[in-house]
């Protein structure tokens, strides 16, 4: 049974560095696009970045460009998300998620395996 689990969520000061962590058991990460979404209370949720199974990074918009970077580790079926000069505006629910698919997806938001989330809160 596949499963992903996030951790490391938690309160930051703006400007402040969190480090978001994607567990999987039942799948090896290695094989697959693994991507990062988030929402805010009162928000949809919008994708944040992606690694496809290749490697190539793929950014759901600019909102995290500069800011934002995703990672694996294979030695611990791990992928991170690095984020770094957090804002008040990131605050949301972390999720990672996956189609068991090579690519990163056009669309972040549709059916997939996700994560149960992360609440990360940016304030001060």
């Amino acid at each position: 049974q596949v499963q992903l689990v996030e951790s490391g969520g938690g309160l930051v000061q703006p400007g402040g560095s969190l480090r978001l962590s994607c567990a999987a058991s039942g799948i090896t990460l290695d094989y697959y696009a693994i991507w990062w979404s988030r929402q805010a209370p009162g928000k949809e949720r919008e994708g944040v970045l992606c690694i496809s199974a290749m490697d190539d990074r793929t950014y759901y918009g600019d909102s995290v460009k500069g800011r934002f970077s995703i990672s694996r580790d294979s030695a611990n079926n791990t992928v991170y998300l690095q984020m770094n000069s957090l804002k008040p505006e990131d605050t949301a629910v972390y999720y990672c998620a996956t189609l068991m698919g090579r690519l990163c997806p056009r669309d972040p938001n549709g059916p997939a395996r996700w994560g149960q989330g992360t609440q990360v809160t940016v304030s001060s």
